[in-house]
């Protein structure tokens, strides 16, 4: 099942969270300012995380935060 289908039909929040957990992990190279990656790298210390975590827990939350 894809993560759109999920949404479509009204997958709860706590399913929407488990799916985008669930499965392998990939490695990603991504091109974003050096100011950019120096905030959040601070921002996730702050915060007790590593820049990746707090990666994900970015992308985690704008997925699945409801409009």
């Amino acid at each position: 099942m894809k993560f759109t289908e999920l949404v479509d039909s009204g997958a709860s929040k706590t399913k929407l969270h488990e799916y985008l957990v669930d499965g392998e992990q990939t490695a990603i190279t991504i091109r974003i300012p050096s100011n950019l990656k120096d905030a959040a790298a601070e921002a996730a210390t702050l915060k007790g995380l590593s820049f990746s975590a707090f990666a994900r827990m970015c992308m985690i939350d704008e997925l699945v935060k409801e409009d």
